[in-house]
C-alpha cells in the first residue's frame, strides 16, 4: 500500500498542489517558533457513483467531534491544520447554526462609512462574543489553517500533502484522525460517464474497498509523528479489542475508541499498553464540558511523553 499511485486510483482535485504548498508554508513557519501542530480531520468523505456524479455514498458524521477538537488543541498551545469536510461542523461556529444568529442579530442602527453594526441579547448567544474572540485570536496569529475537502480523493491527496508538510516536524507533529473515511468506493475506472438512470431498474453497484492510508502514513509519510486514530463502534463488546488490533497492523500510538451511542461523552484512550476510560458526569454536562476537552488534554500530555522519549 505504501507506494499505491493515489493519482491512478483516486484523481488528484483541482487545486490540490496549491494547498499542499499552503500547509507546507504552515506547518513550517510553525516549526521554526517551536509549536507542536497537530492535523485535525474531520466530518465524513462523499463517494462519487458516477463520472459526473449526480449520486452519492455518504455517511451521518456532522464533524462535531472535529471542531470541538480543533478549539481545545488551539486553547492549549497548538497550532491546527484542520482537513474538514465542506459544509461540516467549524470551529466556534458550529454551535451558532444560521437559524440561531438569524433570529437573535439585529441592525443597530443605519451603516455608516461601509460599517454595519448589529447587536443582540448576551443570553440568545451564549459563547458567541468569546468564541468569535478566540477565533479571531487564532486567525490573527496564524495558528490556524482551515482546508476544506468533498470527496474521498479529495480526502485522500490532502492528507497525504499534509503529512508531507508536517513531517519535517518529527515528533512535534500529531495526527488527530477524526474524519469518517469511507470504507468502499467505486474506481473512475468503472463509473458510468452519465447519471444513473432510474429507468433501468434495481441498482447493483460493486465498490472496492478503500486502501488504508494509516499505513502509509506511519511507514512512510511521517514515520517520527504522533498519531491518533479513532474506532466507532456500534457493539460494545468489540470496540477494545478491534483498537488494540489497529494498534497491532499500523503500529501508531493511540486509538480512541467509541461507541454510537454514548460517542458524545464517554470514550476509551487506548495505547498498546493501556486503556483510560474518559467520562463526562452529570454535573459536567450541565455546565457545557464537552467529552474532547478532556480527550485533547489527555493526548496533550501523551504527546509531551513521546517527544520526551524521542528526544
Amino acid at each position: 500500500i505504501a507506494e499505491m499511485d493515489l493519482v491512478a486510483e483516486f484523481p488528484q482535485p483541482p487545486g490540490a498542489a496549491r494547498w499542499a504548498e499552503v500547509m507546507a508554508r504552515f506547518a513550517a513557519r510553525l516549526g521554526a517558533q517551536g509549536r507542536r501542530v497537530v492535523l485535525v480531520t474531520s466530518g465524513g468523505t462523499k463517494v462519487p457513483l458516477e463520472a459526473r456524479p449526480v449520486r452519492f455514498l455518504d455517511n451521518f458524521s456532522s464533524g462535531r467531534r472535529g471542531a470541538a477538537s480543533a478549539e481545545a488543541f488551539l486553547a492549549t498551545g497548538y497550532g491546527v491544520l484542520f482537513l474538514y469536510r465542506a459544509r461540516s461542523a467549524f470551529p466556534y461556529a458550529h454551535r451558532f447554526p444560521p437559524q440561531t444568529w438569524l433570529s437573535a442579530l439585529r441592525p443597530s442602527g443605519p451603516a455608516h462609512s461601509g460599517l454595519l453594526s448589529l447587536e443582540a441579547e448576551e443570553n440568545a448567544l451564549p459563547g458567541f462574543a468569546e468564541g468569535l474572540r478566540s477565533y479571531q485570536e487564532a486567525a490573527a496569529a496564524g495558528t490556524f489553517l482551515a482546508v476544506e475537502f468533498t470527496t474521498l480523493a479529495d480526502y485522500l491527496h490532502l492528507l497525504q500533502a499534509a503529512a508531507q508538510a508536517l513531517n519535517p516536524l518529527g515528533p512535534s507533529a500529531m495526527f488527530y484522525l477524526a474524519a469518517a473515511v469511507s470504507d468502499f468506493y467505486v474506481p473512475v475506472s468503472e463509473m458510468p460517464e452519465h447519471k444513473i438512470q432510474s429507468s433501468g431498474g434495481p441498482l447493483q453497484i460493486t465498490m472496492k474497498m478503500v486502501p488504508k492510508m494509516l499505513s502509509p502514513l506511519v511507514k512512510d509519510w511521517a514515520p517520527k509523528a504522533f498519531i491518533i486514530s479513532f474506532k466507532l463502534e456500534t457493539d460494545p463488546s468489540i470496540v477494545i479489542n478491534r483498537a488494540r488490533k489497529a494498534l497491532e497492523i499500523y503500529q501508531h500510538q493511540v486509538v480512541v475508541a467509541n461507541i454510537l451511542e454514548s460517542r458524545q461523552s464517554f470514550v476509551f484512550i487506548v495505547t498498546k499498553d493501556s486503556e483510560t476510560k474518559l467520562l463526562l458526569s452529570e454535573e459536567e454536562i450541565e455546565k457545557g464540558i464537552e467529552i474532547e476537552e478532556k480527550i485533547v488534554d489527555n493526548l496533550q500530555s501523551r504527546h509531551t511523553a513521546f517527544i520526551g522519549d524521542k528526544n
